[in-house]
């Protein structure tokens, strides 16, 4: 609980600096509403790494998913990785409208009221994602056991047909399956293409790994 007199947004503050009023301050005035004559054509392509559906990816989703439910299940990633094969709509305005509030220093949306940012009990409410795991600080300094080919493959289309097998679903075929879900539709990668930036992480979840996920 957050103490009455005390601002609900003290824990975005400078380290040492209990009053963040005027770090707050200097980011409302760089948020793009407060600029003058704003057009929305800046706003052209901003939001191309939305995760658009992937012909192939539904049914490589099937095959993985076939042999992992379970494992999935107790990892609680199933709602997550389920969720890549929503196809949901991008709605560009609202994006628009909630992106003029962010603030990329702060990490936080700053509205009139004061900052307001994402929570790692909204994490597990939209994607039941394991969030209370013990921390393991070196699992991040961890390089990639497999080596996978990213480049002049063909996009995403390119990757799925590349390293969806037949027959029996194997633990590196499940990586590189968990590598373009975190790439594509958890983290959006700028590259909007395959990258093994996030192979590591899709390893350590492919063979069991238990760590934070928020």
């Amino acid at each position: 609980m957050i103490p009455t007199n005390q601002p609900h947004f003290q824990c975005l503050g400078p380290l040492g600096n209990p009053d963040p009023t005027g770090l707050i301050n200097v980011e409302t005035n760089r948020i793009p509403f407060r600029a003058e004559n704003f057009s929305l054509d800046l706003w052209k392509d901003t939001f191309h790494s939305w995760p658009s559906p992937t012909k192939g990816w539904k049914d490589w989703f099937l095959r993985i998913g076939n042999s992992n439910e379970v494992q999935w299940g107790k990892r609680k990633l199933d709602q997550c990785i389920r969720l890549s094969i929503a196809d949901m709509e991008r709605n560009e305005s609202l994006l628009m409208a909630a992106s003029y509030f962010w603030s990329d220093t702060l990490n936080a949306f700053v509205f009139g009221h004061g900052p307001a940012s994402p929570t790692l009990a909204d994490v597990m409410m939209l994607t039941r994602l394991d969030i209370s795991s013990a921390d393991d600080n070196h699992l991040y300094d961890r390089k990639p056991e497999r080596k996978v080919e990213t480049r002049n493959i063909g996009g995403w289309l390119g990757y799925i047909q590349k390293y969806r097998k037949t027959g029996p679903v194997g633990q590196r075929e499940h990586a590189i399956f968990l590598n373009m879900w975190l790439d594509k539709f958890v983290f959006c990668g700028r590259s909007v293409g395959p990258t093994s930036v996030y192979l590591s992480t899709a390893e350590r979840l492919a063979d069991g790994s238990r760590f934070p996920l928020g």
